[in-house]
């Protein structure tokens, strides 16, 4: 089993992780820390799972840059999940889909589970809670039952999934982390920026032209003292918070 996911903040990973809790022989991808620069070739025998957070509705763009350039499938199985801050998944899950199966894999499952929200932390705080974990492990089980039915080579019907395939354009997002007055100089977040918009030379700065606010350098701050900040992210945080306090439960499809 190939486990793809992209997790600056650390609960792509662990969504990852419970889902394929049931099965042994995983080999795993971060796209955080190694990226695709290459083609990976699965073979149509490796079963694949693909999880990826959801940046205002869609899958992270550079994601989905390398994942078309360089993932390449042989009609294998594949899962496809989507983790989100409690708001809505959009059209991140049928964009994956597509991507997947335009690159030679069958989504046979697919599934949309929720973190805490990677820009408004008190949104969802504390996802994936035992409940969440719990459904991703039966999502695992089925998943396989569903691996243990595929015929390779046989007929395909694409999963019906929620979504617009009219995608609209990546949005740039309006907040990004800054450096506080604690900040050590160590240069963790230059190194983790997935964007390359924290300059070793001058990690206290933030080029926000590329910045897209996945929150790596806030979960690996040694000091935590890079953090969202501004009065504007603030009276945002309040509005978003209150529209988006009623929990969400996962959805998962066969």
């Amino acid at each position: 089993m190939l486990s793809i996911f992209f997790s600056p903040r650390g609960t792509t990973k662990t969504t990852a992780r419970a889902i394929l809790r049931p099965f042994e022989g995983v080999r795993e991808r971060d796209l955080l820390g190694s990226p695709l620069a290459e083609n990976l070739e699965v073979p149509a025998e490796e079963p694949v799972l693909v999880v990826l957070p959801v940046y205002a509705g869609r899958i992270p763009q550079l994601c989905r840059e390398q994942l078309a350039a360089h993932l390449k499938g042989h009609g294998g199985p594949a899962a496809a999940v989507a983790v989100y801050g409690n708001r809505h998944y959009d059209s991140a899950l049928v964009e994956l889909q597509d991507l997947l199966e335009g690159n030679g894999f069958r989504v046979v499952a697919a599934g949309a589970f929720i973190a805490c929200h990677s820009i408004f932390d008190h949104v969802a705080a504390g996802r994936p809670d035992q409940a969440d974990l719990a459904a991703m492990e039966d999502f695992g089980v089925r998943y396989r039952a569903r691996l243990a039915a595929f015929v390779p080579g046989g007929d395909h019907a694409p999963l019906a999934l929620p979504g617009s395939r009219d995608l609209p354009p990546h949005k740039r997002l309006p907040f990004h982390p800054a450096a506080g007055d604690r900040c050590s100089k160590c240069g963790a977040c230059a190194a983790a920026c997935p964007a390359g918009a924290i300059p070793k030379e001058t990690p206290w700065v933030t080029d926000e032209e590329k910045c897209i606010s996945c929150g790596a350098c806030i979960y690996l701050c040694p000091t935590q003292t890079r953090q969202y900040r501004g009065e504007a992210y603030e009276a945002a945080a309040r509005a978003f918070e209150a529209k988006c306090a009623p929990r969400r439960e996962p959805e998962v499809f066969f």
